[in-house]
């Protein structure tokens, strides 16, 4: 028992150590994303099935967009690393962009969350208020940062040293 228990513990440090690489010191909040994407494709599923619009096709096509959210993620912190970069060489502060990978994750979290809540809704779960509401909340607050960050860069050039 205490040879699985030591593999369980050994595969584990291995898979932490590969997200940490790959994701960075926040790799739990892309997993967390990761465990959302596959919440809301069971319990849209399981609405469709419940609904009789079930199909594999429209499974595929589920598949098909979450794969779509992780290709924006990956260009949202990928062009943010290369515009800071572009900044440096160029002696132009875009420090500031790496707030849209952030913002774009954080957006598609929320995005998740509420398409989870609406499918349990669907499915005759009573979903707290107060979390649907706070999700509606944090939603339109990151929105609202957005805007004021970028409103902020339009009004100071991009240049705030």
């Amino acid at each position: 028992m205490e040879k699985v228990s030591n593999s369980a513990k050994g595969i584990g440090g291995i898979i932490v150590s590969v997200m940490t690489f790959i994701f960075g010191q926040y790799w739990f909040l892309f997993a967390f994303y990761l465990g959302l994407n596959i919440a809301d494709w069971i319990t849209g599923w399981t609405k469709a099935r419940k609904k009789n619009e079930g199909s594999s096709r429209i499974g595929i096509k589920g598949i098909a967009k979450k794969t779509g959210y992780w290709v924006i993620i990956a260009l949202a912190f990928g062009c943010s690393i290369v515009f800071i970069e572009i900044g440096n060489i160029l002696g132009i502060n875009l420090q500031f962009m790496i707030w849209v990978g952030w913002f774009t994750l954080a957006t598609l979290i929320v995005n998740e969350l509420v398409s989870i809540l609406e499918n349990l809704t669907v499915l005759g779960y009573k979903v707290p208020y107060i979390l649907i509401k706070g999700l509606k909340v944090s939603g339109d607050i990151i929105d609202t940062a957005v805007k004021k960050l970028f409103s902020e860069k339009e009004k100071d050039g991009g240049n705030n040293e």
